[in-house]
């Protein structure tokens, strides 16, 4: 599909009105009150119809989500001018493939500094996607903040125990090393902006790791909340990260690597960085990580250390024992301790 640019369509439609001849707006209208849309095939000209309501009814759009008007790549192709004059663009679960990733880097670089947040969640954009999307994130001009490329559509992480829980589910996502790469070398180029990354259920495994270690450690990294979780990470690759967060501990306030086997070797070596009186993060999700009484007992000595900036410590779907659960309530009574919500169980607890 030909997509026509945002004053084109404006332009066009116009004309038509000016003319008397308001069909197709009147008829996208009533799609759009109906709630039908999503489930209509459109026409180009219904595309270009539907571009002309939402860029001349809504003023600026701050949050476009694509699901609203379709689930699919044709859709993305159809509202691209609509994509670009936002702020956050959600296209979670519409089977975006790189096809549809590089008609949006083509269509974002002519504006690349009004999108801030990018939700790709559930599609299968793949390494050769990702390694498109990083074309638009080394440009200077790009001020993408939160990227979230994720699992792709039909696929559902279960944690570890849960009945049918298979491992074979978080192994289709589709970015891997290789798409690891590419976005590291781009945002080494551009690293200032970038706040927030979710890599959760891809597979970079611990190479992968290794290599965004290299951006992490970079002092013009500014990620403040990094989503490993679900993506074959071991303690070999714990270790990588936990080094590059040593040489650069100030900004990063939230770490996800919950359903990874870091074992208690890899949480020890996370509690070294905790210790750490530059450490800033807020919130540590260790959820499914095989972590046993010697891997809490790590924990808790690190917190005693430095108490003061954790909030949240997810340790569910572990195995604590009740040695691990007792130290963990025995930490609890620490004055200096500024935790807020800690989960053990399958339950998280609210401290007051």
């Amino acid at each position: 599909m030909e997509n026509p640019s945002s004053e084109r369509c404006i332009n066009l439609f116009h004309c038509l009105n000016e003319l008397n001849d308001h069909s197709l707006v009147e008829e996208i209208q009533r799609y759009l009150s109906s709630g039908s849309l999503s489930r209509e095939e459109l026409s180009p000209a219904q595309w270009s119809a539907l571009v002309f309501v939402l860029l001349t009814s809504e003023g600026e759009i701050d949050v476009f989500d694509l699901k609203k008007y379709s689930t699919s790549e044709k859709g993305l192709l159809g509202l691209l001018p609509v994509v670009k004059t936002c702020r956050t663009a959600l296209l979670s679960g519409c089977r975006i493939t790189k096809k549809g990733c590089a008609s949006l880097v083509s269509a974002l670089k002519s504006n690349p500094s009004h999108l801030k947040e990018l939700d790709l969640s559930y599609n299968q954009p793949e390494d050769s996607g990702v390694i498109v999307l990083s074309a638009l994130m080394e440009d200077p001009q790009c001020r993408l903040e939160t990227l979230s490329p994720e699992l792709p559509a039909g696929q559902s992480p279960q944690p570890p125990g849960e009945v049918h829980c298979s491992l074979e589910q978080n192994k289709c996502c589709g970015i891997t090393e290789e798409g690891c790469a590419s976005l590291v070398t781009t945002l080494k180029s551009n690293p200032s902006h970038l706040k927030e990354l979710d890599l959760s259920n891809n597979q970079p495994e611990d190479s992968g790791v290794k290599k965004l270690s290299a951006l992490i450690e970079d002092p013009q990294c500014r990620l403040e909340t990094l989503r490993l979780s679900g993506c074959g990470i071991t303690e070999e690759g714990c270790a990588s990260l936990v080094s590059a967060l040593n040489s650069n501990p100030s900004h990063l306030k939230e770490l996800d690597l919950s359903y990874n086997d870091l074992k208690d070797t890899g949480v020890e070596k996370l509690s070294v960085l905790l210790k750490d009186p530059q450490c800033r993060l807020e919130t540590l999700r260790l959820s499914g990580c095989l972590v046993t009484k010697e891997g809490c007992a790590s924990l808790v000595s690190a917190l005693k250390s430095n108490p003061s900036h954790l909030k949240e410590l997810d340790l569910s779907y572990n195995h604590p024992g009740d040695l691990g659960v007792r130290l963990l309530s025995a930490g609890l009574e620490d004055p200096h301790w500024r935790l807020e919500k800690l989960n053990w169980t399958s339950s998280p607890l609210f401290l007051v």
